[in-house]
């Protein structure tokens, strides 16, 4: 009898253990690997690259990074324009810094900060090293986004040990001796919950949630803690009384449901209580690739063309790259604009055979742009691909002449 209850509890299921995996103020930490000098200082990430920003490079100081005097960094002080800061050291986040703030907001707070403009290549370089770091050691990984992940501990060693502690440890060393950043994991038995643990220890911190903790650790904390329940959904619970997420888990499934529909009340419901079955997925289909930049001051089609015109190429060029790194080529070209007074408009245009062609996006994009009044300011202009199809290697995407990079002739488009 005790062979036959061993032999069923070696074939019985594992408990289900998720970890989520956030990075450290990533693009902050990245850049503080570049400059050690300004360890501990309040730092800002935001807005595009300044005359201001040469005095930072090897070209423009002629020492090594590392070297560069404090001095000779930009102050968020100095800084006048509409940009908004992308992310903050722990250090600047004391004086309630935070990302998504207005760059001229964030000035009067911490006027001393240094500011550094934004560099996505160098981030998403730092992006793929942790990332195979961890599928080295645990392959069944999410990719949510160029500094977070969801990995599935289950069935990998060490992933049950401690309740998937021994695990966390390896994968926050392992990272940390490849590329010196630092990560936060929490593992819990689904996404939903191992989100939440993800931020109890920031920074480089591990926690971990068992079912029995959901009544003390989950429920004492406010409902917007809950991943998907946005400022709107949150201001309706505190309308109704609703402030923590216990308050929200003694409601009757039914009452949510009447007063926030069959979908969202269940939905709420069931976080509430920390249930969640969504899977670790490993492989999703982009839907798009897209590029966009909101310019430091508004500018003119016609005042400013040349400059609009180096951006609108460059914003082609670097969808092109993408979709080349990652394998896709697409046959509908759109373009996205807002104006100076926030209202936005967009085209697109569906071609043939799907491209991965910088030049072939340049033109197709610029004839969108010929649909669209251009006769106000802009404050921002982006370029999206979508209807995406895999490309095999030698297999061809559409291809085009470097000159039909040159401007589209025709009405406004002239301009750039």
């Amino acid at each position: 009898m005790a062979a036959v209850t061993a032999a069923n509890t070696a074939n019985s299921p594992l408990p289900r253990r998720i970890a989520h995996l956030d990075m450290d103020a990533f693009y902050a930490s990245v850049e503080l690997l570049r400059y050690p000098q300004l360890q501990g200082l309040p730092v800002v990430i935001g807005g595009g690259r300044r005359d201001c920003d040469q005095r930072i490079t090897t070209e423009g100081s002629g020492l090594p990074l590392h070297e560069i005097p404090l001095a000779d960094f930009p102050r968020l002080q100095d800084y006048t324009g509409r940009g908004v800061i992308t992310t903050a050291t722990y250090a600047a986040r004391a004086f309630g810094v935070g990302s998504a703030m207005g760059l001229m907001k964030a000035a009067r707070l911490c006027p001393q900060a240094i500011l550094l403009p934004v560099d996505f290549d160098e981030y998403r370089r730092y992006s793929r090293r942790f990332k195979q770091v961890i599928t080295d050691i645990a392959p069944v990984m999410e990719d949510r986004g160029v500094d977070e992940v969801y990995i599935d501990f289950t069935q990998v060693a060490g992933g049950q040990r401690e309740g998937g502690r021994v695990l966390a440890r390896l994968i926050q060393k392992s990272i940390f001796d490849a590329t010196g950043l630092t990560c936060s994991i929490g593992v819990a038995p689904n996404k939903l919950l191992a989100k939440m643990a993800s931020e109890f220890r920031k920074p480089n911190g591990i926690s971990i949630v068992h079912e029995a903790d959901l009544q003390p650790l989950i429920w004492p904390l406010a409902c917007r803690k809950i991943n998907g329940i946005g400022p709107k959904a949150d201001a309706r619970l505190a309308a109704h009384g609703i402030h923590t997420i216990g308050e929200l888990a003694a409601r009757p499934r039914d009452w949510l449901v009447q007063h926030f529909g069959k979908a969202t009340g269940a939905w709420l419901h069931a976080a509430a209580w920390g249930r969640d079955e969504r899977p670790v997925v490993t492989e999703s289909e982009p839907v798009s690739i897209s590029r966009e930049t909101t310019f430091e001051r508004d500018l003119h089609a016609v005042h400013d063309r040349a400059e609009l015109g180096r951006i609108f190429t460059a914003l082609c060029e670097q969808v092109a790259q993408d979709l080349q790194r990652k394998g896709y080529a697409g046959r509908t070209i759109g373009i996205k604009l807002r104006y100076a007074d926030f209202r936005g408009a967009t085209r697109d245009q569906t071609i043939a055979q799907a491209t991965q062609d910088a030049a072939v996006l340049r033109r197709v994009a610029g004839q969108c742009l010929k649909r669209v009044p251009l006769q106000q300011r802009l404050r921002l202009l982006g370029v999206r691909v979508a209807s995406l199809v895999p490309v095999v290697a030698g297999a061809g995407a559409q291809q085009a002449p470097a000159c039909s990079t040159e401007p589209v002739q025709g009405g406004m488009l002239e301009l750039f």
